[in-house]
């Protein structure tokens, strides 16, 4: 076998991620991207075949990435695409075992995600005026911190999605899976004002070309995330906030302030749509200590006074 059949067998596999898996597009491409490189590590050693690979060269392999400066996290990720990898080969016949089983990557520091206080979102989400783009991007921020949307789930939102008998929005998320989330009252009321004027577009001589779009640009097409991130920026601005603010901070924002409320991680997990709870902890790292105080003062044995023989003699 030569160099074009390791690449072979790369398009099946992302074509079993696309058709059997139904994973997102940029999911697979990335998937691909840790694949190549991997291909392009067994080219340089001469390794024509799948099942020649072994464990000391994939060992090497996130050795010399490793040296090159690439993060822990990322070394992960390749990894667990090539175990992914590994076990669709196996289950096609093409090899007999995981050169990536036994092999972990470095650890690096966990950074906490970004967040806004509850101060600077009301701060932020204090846009005043009825012009169509402020209209609009009102509609997206409140949406965005009710319901802790990831950017492509808020873009590719139609109307129908909507549900104003129970105040719901149903999301496509990662994995095409389908989760129905809450919207929060003030996020309601700035959509259903936004829906108002949707069609009104600003834009001289241009007519509405996506009908089915929640959020469109001034061009009459659904809205992109690049534009989405934009506005994000440009209100975070107008509106003073300190920091980078990107659409994903409000969603951390929002899981932040809903665990630091509720306390119930479960919950925050299937809002967020996290398929592993692992991810969702993260957010526990940052209202530790408030989580503590809601303890002690609902739980109902944190304040026990002891008995006096309980006490120590």
């Amino acid at each position: 076998m030569n160099q074009k059949s390791l690449l072979h067998y790369i398009d099946d596999f992302t074509g079993h991620l696309r058709d059997e898996r139904r994973l997102s597009n940029n999911t697979i491409q990335g998937y691909r991207r840790d694949l190549n490189l991997l291909g392009e590590f067994c080219q340089q050693l001469e390794i024509h075949q799948w099942r020649a690979l072994a464990n000391h060269q994939l060992r090497q392999f996130v050795a010399d990435a490793h040296r090159q400066g690439i993060s822990g996290k990322t070394l992960q990720r390749r990894l667990s695409s090539i175990r992914t990898f590994f076990n669709y080969l196996a289950r096609e016949g093409q090899v007999k075992q995981n050169p990536a089983l036994s092999i972990t990557a470095p650890k690096t520091t966990q950074k906490l995600p970004k967040t806004l206080d509850t101060d600077q979102v009301a701060h932020l989400l204090n846009v005043q005026g009825s012009k169509w783009h402020t209209v609009r991007d009102l509609a997206i921020l409140e949406l965005f911190y009710s319901s802790g949307l990831r950017l492509t789930e808020l873009t590719n939102a139609n109307i129908i999605d909507i549900d104003w008998n129970d105040a719901t929005i149903r999301v496509l998320g990662k994995g095409s899976k389908e989760r129905v989330l809450p919207v929060g009252s003030y996020a309601l009321k700035a959509i259903q004002k936004w829906l108002n004027i949707r069609t009104q577009l600003p834009a001289r001589k241009q007519t509405l070309r996506d009908e089915s779009a929640l959020f469109i640009s001034e061009r009459g097409r659904r809205i992109s995330p690049r534009n989405v991130q934009s506005r994000v920026r440009h209100w975070t601005r107008s509106q003073n906030i300190p920091g980078n603010v990107h659409p994903h901070m409000l969603r951390h924002s929002f899981a932040s302030h809903m665990l630091e409320s509720s306390g119930d991680l479960r919950a925050v997990q299937e809002l967020l749509g996290h398929a592993d709870i692992s991810t969702t902890q993260i957010y526990t790292h940052l209202d530790f200590q408030h989580l503590a105080e809601v303890y002690d003062k609902a739980h109902p044995r944190a304040h026990r006074k002891p008995h006096a023989d309980d006490q120590e003699t």
